[in-house]
């Protein structure tokens, strides 16, 4: 099965209204190149500093971006993986968010929902910066493969490509292709981006797709862009710019699944082990 996909690269910025004018006009240049799956990145409605984006992060029913993805899919007849966006999701005694991915299908209709498990902790990185993504936002604990037009998908956020246990769960569970939207930094993209998407699409022998926000989205705040199309042997086949809102695309044939995991069936010759 060959079914052609879509990554959509943008500069998510405080204007949620603006971003999400310009990302249906991406969604419908997909569509018209005929892809039947598109997906957007991390925090794809808006980038903002955090008293900003947490006034904005609506609960789902009503905040503004899912009703507004939904109509895209409806209306381009593709299905939409809108990378994730911060909604409000209070649980007892807990008021951070969620970052969440939202999954519609052709009709619209939300199919699938998965929160980003692993949080971005981290300090002294080359540009001075340091994040606490757990101060505002609660982790999900549940792994999420959903069928989609382009296979078994399994879903994830940014961060969470540093946990490889992760991704071989989800190829266990069936997954021939891997969600990973993400908003990398500029100092953590140019070390490890390319290298860690090969690598899960080469240890898991799943496609990646793993559009990324790009460019400056407010002062102090720049992501590294480069959005990837990764092929089951850990080929790129489709990459965008560092700075560049656009589309890449891509025809995955789920018979290169097959191939890959053929010629180096490591997944199948894993072993338990004691120690150390």
């Amino acid at each position: 099965m060959i079914t052609r996909v879509a990554c959509i690269q943008t500069t998510a910025t405080p204007d949620m209204a603006a971003g999400l004018d310009r990302i249906a006009g991406f969604v419908a240049d997909a569509a018209g190149q005929g892809a039947r799956l598109v997906m957007l990145p991390e925090m794809s409605a808006m980038l903002a500093p955090g008293p900003e984006q947490r006034t904005a992060a609506l609960a789902e029913a009503e905040h503004p971006a899912v009703a507004a993805f939904a109509r895209m899919a409806r209306e381009a007849g593709i299905w939409l993986h809108c990378g994730s966006i911060a909604v409000g999701a209070p649980a007892a005694g807990d008021e951070r968010l969620a970052n969440r991915t939202l999954v519609f299908d052709q009709n619209g209709v939300i199919v699938a929902r998965y929160d980003k498990i692993h949080l971005f902790d981290v300090g002294d990185l080359a540009d001075g910066q340091s994040y606490r993504e757990s101060d505002r936002y609660r982790p999900g604990d549940q792994a999420r493969v959903i069928d989609t037009p382009a296979g078994r998908m399994g879903l994830s956020i940014c961060y969470d490509l540093r946990f490889p246990h992760l991704y071989q769960a989800l190829a266990d569970a069936g997954a021939s292709v891997l969600a990973i939207p993400a908003a990398f930094t500029v100092p953590t993209g140019r070390a490890h981006w390319h290298a860690l998407m090969r690598a899960r699409a080469i240890e898991t022998g799943c496609w990646v797709m793993a559009p990324a926000q790009a460019g400056e989205h407010y002062p102090g705040r720049r992501t590294y862009g480069h959005s990837l199309i990764v092929s089951p042997w850990g080929e790129v086949v489709a990459e965008a710019d560092g700075e560049s809102e656009g589309v890449i695309l891509a025809d995955l044939d789920t018979d290169a699944v097959t191939a890959a995991r053929s010629k180096v069936p490591s997944l199948a010759n894993r072993r338990s082990f004691t120690g150390p």
